[in-house]
């Protein structure tokens, strides 16, 4: 697919299905799009974000599955019995990192709608010996986990993608106990996007055209109710007159709250 084919913003349902489509020949080995893969217009954003003690540690196909624009692991000090969460596992490199760190007594989540990447993560698994570890099938804005069931949320370049980015958050914050901590690998937008960057499929796979401003991105943070909001822009670059850069991003949920509206709390009426 070239940068000129478009899509209408209300093909979200279209879009869904090319980017599953996109990944799921990327855990086949295939060239994927600009968050990773053989691609040489991705070195800027994919390289160079794990260290070789940690792609020592864990199944050479985890490391070559990685689409991501971050280390989410690197953002959060993880203890053990910490609980966590994944979005977008992909081949599972950012699951099998955590689970190390969080060890016998904790457990992590990874959440993927496409059936290659759970296959390929699963397999990962297996041969890294890694037992508390659970992938589970399904979208970010409708994460299968109860409320208030993880202590950590992490993602490594996922959330862009979504066309609903603000139920993304509301999930994310509602699976979060009270306390719980959100940190993700993202991108972010740092001026004018041309509108068709922001049209193209290509683009949008790629983790650019789907990217919040970061003000945006604070914003709909806030409007959920997560606290202590920091986005930390570590590595730009341009594209098109747009600038965009890798961010580290970290949230909390607040310790204790009451009922604060229909988007977060339940059908009951209690808090999310």
């Amino acid at each position: 697919m070239r940068i000129h084919e478009y899509i209408s913003t209300s093909s979200a349902d279209a879009l869904k299905a090319t980017i599953r489509d996109k990944y799921g020949k990327a855990a086949q080995g295939a060239s994927s799009g600009c968050c990773g893969g053989s691609d040489s217009r991705c070195d800027p954003i994919t390289a160079d974000l794990y260290s070789a003690e940690e792609k020592s540690r864990i199944p050479g196909g985890a490391v070559n599955a990685s689409l991501g624009c971050g280390n989410p692991t690197a953002l959060i000090d993880l203890q053990p019995g910490d609980l966590v969460l994944d979005l977008g596992s992909g081949g599972g490199i950012d699951v099998l990192l955590s689970a190390k760190r969080v060890g016998p007594t904790g457990k992590v989540y990874g959440l993927d709608m496409t059936d290659e990447m759970l296959e390929l993560a699963r397999r990962n698994q297996r041969e890294a010996g890694v037992t508390n570890v659970e992938f589970l099938k399904g979208e970010i804005e409708q994460i299968p986990l109860p409320s208030s069931s993880v202590d950590v949320v992490i993602s490594n370049c996922v959330i862009n993608l979504s066309t609903d980015k603000d139920q993304v958050l509301r999930e994310a914050f509602r699976v979060l106990k009270p306390g719980g901590r959100f940190a993700v690998s993202d991108v972010v937008v740092r001026g004018d996007v041309p509108a068709e960057i922001r049209r193209s499929v290509e683009a949008w796979i790629g983790c650019i055209a789907g990217a919040l401003q970061e003000g945006d991105y604070r914003t709909k943070l806030g409007a959920v109710g997560f606290e202590q909001i920091e986005i930390e822009p570590w590595r730009v670059y341009d594209m098109s007159d747009g600038k965009f850069a890798s961010a580290f991003i970290r949230a909390q949920k607040p310790e204790s709250r009451s009922c604060c509206g229909p988007d977060c709390c339940d059908a009951r009426g209690a808090s999310a």
